[in-house]
């Protein structure tokens, strides 16, 4: 066991030992996340605005950044330290990637989040979009927004050493990289333990403004039932394939942009020369299609389990504020760990079949959803709640009637969040523990410098996350017409 968890005595020694290296790595790493979580939320906030105010490049913009969100660190770590070369630059842009995608869902989702008669309000005297959104919606947005910098917050840590892993030279992502290649166990839960105490810091502090301004209570969002206009199938089809191109088109610019060498920066046409018109190419589809199956059979239950559990935690912390104490400490825990350090723990502790992986799948999913989900149940209107104390009904009845339906917005966004999350979870898990799936076919592919099979294997993991995006938004648009219009429309 003592090489598996480390105990209290063995880390407090290995911190007065190491405090030195331990805090000069700390602060090269908290630097990095700090500037990756500015610029992804700075990022974040522009796109949620920008698909506000300009509705209909909505779809363009969420599915390019599904795309770049859902691109597999072991492709992307080394492209971005070709462009930045040696310095901070992977770090905090890998930081920024891990933050920018859960925050602009979080931030669409609360800039809409405004009562019809506000927005007719500004129209009536004559205001415009800009307007609106600067005097009403960025004021209506901020309970949204504080999660979202809270689900943020353990994130930008964890994506900043991740960018370390790449092959810099100092942070707390090459101290863990030395300690599990020494099987030094006090130092990789030391490490760990110091990132977890980073982001509980952080996340109780944004806590603690959010509850200084939000003094508010959440207003009553009344809008007529939107009503589905299903559009042609040929118009569909249409969209489907110019948002395709849009995608094959920004993939080939960008790589051209930066001048990458096509060795290891594949272009669309090369994946079609290797999958589709090249010597082996339906050998290299049987292998691929065989990793993907592999993939797909633990991702999706994974998924819901981590949904699932993420919303029932949510609705738990919030009928029992005292249990935030025992649940929150250990969600931000979990989250904070990086995976690469706890995925071959679990897959120790449970095996390497399919619990594995799943669990891991769902730990990655459950923080995110938890945290959007409970502030999506505090966002139950006052007058709501007053009317269901005023007729003296339990708990149960409010959560049933009133919170769950306040909270569905925000469990739709967590639905999306979740699904590039619940993929990083699966291939890093095959990666690093379980030697199956299409994670440990990327991994050999990019050892033995096979980008075309690496870059094949990422596009069909886009493809498979824009499914279940738009299968996910299907079952969101159906349900929000009914029970918050007001985020169907533009």
């Amino acid at each position: 066991m003592q090489f598996i968890v480390a105990s209290p005595i063995a880390i407090t020694q290995y911190v007065f030992a190491n405090a030195g290296l331990l805090s000069r790595a700390l602060w090269t790493t908290t630097q990095s996340a700090a500037l990756g979580f500015l610029w992804g939320n700075l990022t974040a906030l522009f796109l949620a605005a920008l698909v506000i105010l300009q509705p209909r490049v909505e779809r363009a913009v969420t599915i390019l950044a599904l795309v770049v969100f859902c691109l597999p660190l072991v492709a992307t770590g080394p492209i971005l330290r070709v462009i930045y070369g040696p310095g901070e630059g992977p770090q905090i842009t890998l930081a920024a990637l891990a933050v920018y995608y859960t925050s602009f869902l979080a931030l669409r989702v609360g800039l809409r989040a405004v009562p019809q008669s506000w927005t007719d309000l500004m129209r009536s005297y004559g205001r415009g979009s800009w307007d609106t959104l600067v005097t009403v919606r960025m004021r209506a947005s901020l309970p949204y927004g504080f999660a979202a910098l809270q689900i943020a917050a353990p994130a930008a840590f964890l994506g900043a050493m991740v960018g370390e892993f790449t092959g810099a030279e100092r942070g707390l992502g090459v101290l863990t990289l030395r300690s599990m290649r020494a099987l030094d166990t006090d130092g990789t839960w030391t490490i760990a333990l110091l990132a977890t105490a980073v982001s509980m810091t952080v996340y109780f502090a944004i806590g603690a403004l959010a509850t200084r301004v939000l003094k508010d209570r959440p207003p009553l969002l009344l809008a007529t039932p939107s009503q589905s206009q299903s559009q042609p199938i040929w118009q569909m089809g249409l969209s489907a394939m110019g948002l395709a191109v849009l995608v094959l088109v920004t993939w080939h610019g960008m790589m051209e942009l930066f001048e990458l060498n096509r060795f290891f920066a594949k272009r669309p046409a090369d994946i079609w020369s290797f999958l589709v018109t090249g010597p082996n190419a339906e050998s290299m589809r049987q292998t691929l299609w065989a990793a993907l199956r592999e993939t797909l059979t633990l991702t999706l239950p994974g998924y819901l389990a981590g949904l699932g559990l993420g919303a029932g935690l949510a609705m738990t912390v919030v009928m029992f504020p005292k249990l935030s104490a025992l649940i929150l400490p250990v969600a931000i825990a979990l989250r904070s760990v990086p995976i690469i350090t706890t995925a071959p723990l679990l897959i120790l502790a449970l095996g390497r079949g399919a619990v594995g992986t799943i669990t891991i799948v769902a730990v990655m999913i459950f923080f995110p959803t938890l945290v959007a989900c409970a502030e999506g149940l505090r966002q139950t209107p006052g007058a709501v709640s007053d009317l269901f104390r005023s007729y003296g009904a339990g708990r149960l009845r409010k959560l049933a009637l009133a919170q769950i339906p306040a909270m569905l917005p925000a469990f739709f966004a967590s639905a999306r969040m979740a699904i590039p999350a619940g993929l990083l979870a699966v291939t890093t898990t095959e990666w690093l523990a379980t030697g199956r799936g299409i994670g440990n076919l990327m991994a050999l592919t990019a050892s033995t410098s096979n980008y075309n099979m690496l870059w094949s294997a990422t596009a069909a993991l886009a493809v498979f996350a824009l499914i279940m995006y738009l299968a996910a938004e299907a079952i969101e648009r159906r349900v929000l017409q009914r029970y918050a219009s007001e985020q169907t429309r533009p």
